[in-house]
């Protein structure tokens, strides 16, 4: 088993967890709803941000390489193209 997949099983139990509770009546989270909508509200806008930030450009030192990769094999078909 890999990391994410136990990730993704952890947050899906505690999601079941939550849910039964909250059909039982009973409220899991100790907060009023308009404290659970604005942290809930940050969290995403932080995660969005990062995810599209590190998506969008090349950060790490292999994207950087495989962009300029892409770039040569671009170059080379173009090339190509007109010869």
């Amino acid at each position: 088993m890999n990391k994410g997949m136990i990730i993704r099983a952890a947050v899906l139990v505690v999601a079941l967890l939550n849910q039964i509770l909250v059909m039982a009546g009973l409220n899991p989270l100790p907060f009023e709803n308009e404290e659970l909508e604005m942290g809930l509200t940050a969290v995403f806008t932080v995660a969005a941000t990062l995810w599209n930030w590190f998506k969008n450009n090349s950060v790490t030192k292999e994207a950087k390489e495989a962009d300029e990769y892409l770039a040569e094999l671009k170059e080379i078909k173009k090339q190509n193209k007109q010869a």
